[in-house]
């Protein structure tokens, strides 16, 4: 059996831990709103949501990284490009299904959100054509994709005629109306997220040196990040479309310089998370791996983390609202972003907090489960795939 890396498998399982936070958020806050509004939010909403910013960029970043050492590790044979396109469609795949149902439990396919594993997918498959080219070029296509794309961002659909819908799946996500009932919200769109990956994907070459891979690198790595994240965006000349402010309250003064834009990701929102990241990763590096087991496990298993847990979330809150004589009719299509949810319904952060450690109890088992039946039956070839 091919070793692991224990520091990148603690990494993820803790970014799936926070990511679990978010999507409780969803179902149970009292707060229907964007937590990032700073007209409207309060500092523990804000960083609670802020927190989970994290997520996405490491999920993406390592999803490449995994394909490098996927690949470093097996005989010069292994099929890179083939193992890459056949995941990257059976995210896609599931998207469209499985993730799509797990929402609001049902599903009209001529209506598809496009979310993280939607970027993952496309991202992958984009990455089993770039696999082909020497390594030097793939971080630099990557890293020119992710430094480069603000350059566009007063460009909107609207401008470019017939190209718009593909301006919105590549860079800016807004919907995409095909007319008879089929639309695209691609709220995840691709441009940097290719980037993203294909620096991921030479970042394996760097885990995969022992020369290279130590904690003092991996910090210097992180801090400088961080550095200039904070040099960038206390100029406010470039990297993210919504400039910081400066309040009457210092508090909200924090918060502004902290949000950063998402959708797409911003070079400042990939640093500001992907920095962060590597100092973790960096520290991880010397810890003792037995007493961060629950976060390998998650670690290991993510696309089971990720589909299983939007279902445990949703039929723990619809248990809740059964309970509670709550809206249960209105809960099944989703959560706090349903219109017929009434205004009124839903819980303070700390009850919000307490169904988030309910639901990272209750997924441990599950994963485990699921990583002993890989190990069980590793002739089940699909298996490799989750």
């Amino acid at each position: 059996m091919i070793q692991r890396i224990a520091s990148l498998d603690m990494l993820r399982g803790l970014v799936m831990v926070i990511m679990t936070l978010d999507h409780t958020r969803d179902f149970f806050s009292a707060a229907h709103f964007d937590p990032t509004d700073l007209n409207k939010t309060a500092v523990g909403l804000f960083l609670t949501r802020w927190i989970t910013h994290f997520c996405a960029p490491v999920f993406v970043f390592l999803a490449g990284t995994s394909a490098y050492l996927w690949a470093a590790r097996r005989d010069a044979n292994a099929e890179t490009s083939g193992f890459l396109l056949k995941r990257g469609v059976l995210l896609l795949l599931l998207v469209s299904t499985v993730e799509a149902w797990a929402w609001n439990f049902s599903n009209d396919f001529r209506q598809l959100d496009g979310g993280v594993l939607w970027a993952i997918g496309w991202s992958m498959i984009l990455l089993s054509g770039l696999v082909k080219l020497p390594l030097p070029w793939i971080v630099g296509f990557g890293g020119l994709m992710i430094v480069g794309h603000n350059t566009f961002d007063a460009v909107k659909p609207a401008d470019l005629g017939g190209f718009g819908p593909w301006w919105a799946v590549l860079h800016t996500g807004d919907h995409v109306d095909f007319g008879g009932g089929w639309k695209l919200n691609p709220y995840y769109p691709l441009i940097p997220w290719v980037g993203v990956i294909a620096v991921g994907y030479g970042f394996g070459w760097w885990m995969n040196s022992p020369q290279w891979r130590s904690r003092n690198r991996l910090v210097l790595l992180g801090v400088s990040l961080i550095a200039l994240f904070a040099l960038l965006r206390f100029s406010n000349l470039y990297g993210d479309p919504h400039p910081w402010q400066a309040y009457a309250d210092p508090a909200l003064t924090l918060l502004s310089f902290l949000n950063c834009h998402k959708y797409p990701p911003s070079l400042l929102y990939l640093l500001m998370t992907l920095g962060p990241a590597m100092l973790l990763l960096g520290w991880f590096e010397d810890w003792p791996t037995r007493k961060f087991r629950v976060l390998q496990v998650f670690g290991r298993t993510p696309l089971f983390f990720y589909l299983l847990h939007l279902y445990v979330i949703h039929l723990l809150a619809l248990l809740v609202a059964a309970i509670d004589n709550g809206p249960v009719s209105a809960l099944i299509g989703g959560g706090i972003w349903v219109p017929d949810l009434p205004k009124d319904y839903g819980y303070g952060l700390p009850t919000v907090y307490a169904f988030w450690l309910l639901v990272v109890l209750l997924m441990f088992p599950c994963c485990l489960g699921f990583e002993a039946l890989k190990h069980r039956k590793p002739h089940w070839a699909w298996l490799k795939y989750l």
